[in-house]
C-alpha cells in the first residue's frame, strides 16, 4: 500500500532521543541483548504504524535501540507523566499519552497528527503487558488511527518476554494490506475488522517462528 501522507523532508532528529537511544543500547546489549528480523521491512518513508505485542516494560526500548531510522512515537499511559522528572523524561522521548480505561480521543488525535507530520506511530494495542497471551484485548482504536491516516501498517512480533541475559527476537513483518477496508468507509465494523486482521497476521507470525519458518 503507498503512502500519500509522505512529508516534504525528513523529520529531524531530536538529541535527547539520540543520546537516550545510544545509553540504552549499550545498557540492552549487555543486560537485555535482542535480535531484530525482517528489518528490510521497515525500508520504507515514513509515516507508517508500528503494531507489537506487549509483554514488557522493555518492548519499547528494544525496539527504539533497533529502529534507528526513526524517533518513533509510542503509545504509554498516562499515569507515567504524574512524576515530575519521568513526565519530563517520556516527554522528551515523544511518548504519547493514553488513557487505559476509555476511549482517548485525545490520543488519537495526537497520533493522526504526528503521523501527518511524517513520524513513525508504534502503538501496543493489547493496552496491557500480556506474558502467557497476545492480542487477545485489542481495542478498535488503532483500526481507526489507520484507516483514518490511509498510512502503512507494520506488525512487530517480540518472540519472547524479555529476561536479563538471554536474547529476544522482535520480528518485523510485511506491511498489511487494507485496501478492502479503506473502501468501506471508516467505520466500526471497518475499524473492527483491521483490527481482526492485526492480530490474526501477529498469531500467524507467532506460528511461523515457532516452526521455525522465518
Amino acid at each position: 500500500m503507498e503512502n500519500s501522507n509522505k512529508p516534504s523532508s525528513p523529520v529531524p532528529r531530536t538529541p535527547f532521543y539520540t543520546f537516550a537511544r545510544f545509553l540504552l543500547g549499550i545498557f540492552c546489549a549487555i543486560f537485555y541483548p535482542s535480535r531484530e528480523h525482517g528489518l528490510e521491512n521497515l525500508d520504507r518513508e515514513a509515516p507508517f504504524l508500528l503494531v507489537a505485542n506487549h509483554q514488557s516494560m522493555m518492548d519499547p526500548i528494544l525496539i527504539a535501540i533497533r529502529v534507528k531510522k526513526w524517533e518513533i512515537r509510542f503509545l504509554g499511559k498516562d499515569t507515567l507523566r504524574k512524576n515530575a522528572v519521568v513526565r519530563w523524561l517520556v516527554d522528551h522521548l515523544h511518548m504519547i499519552p493514553v488513557t487505559r480505561q476509555a476511549t482517548d480521543m485525545s490520543a488519537m488525535r495526537a497520533c493522526l497528527k504526528a503521523l501527518q507530520a511524517g513520524h513513525v506511530v508504534g502503538i501496543f494495542p493489547e493496552g496491557t503487558r500480556k506474558e502467557t497471551t497476545m492480542m487477545e484485548e485489542m481495542g478498535s482504536g488503532i483500526g481507526l488511527i489507520a484507516l483514518r491516516s490511509g498510512v502503512p501498517v507494520i506488525p512487530a512480533l517480540i518472540a519472547q518476554k524479555p529476561l536479563p541475559f538471554r536474547f529476544t527476537d522482535i520480528y518485523f513483518g510485511k506491511a498489511i494490506d487494507y485496501q478492502d477496508l479503506q473502501a468501506m468507509g471508516t467505520n466500526k465494523e471497518s475499524c473492527e475488522m483491521l483490527t481482526s486482521r492485526i492480530r490474526d497476521i501477529t498469531y500467524r507470525m507467532k506460528d511461523e517462528v515457532k516452526n521455525g519458518n522465518v
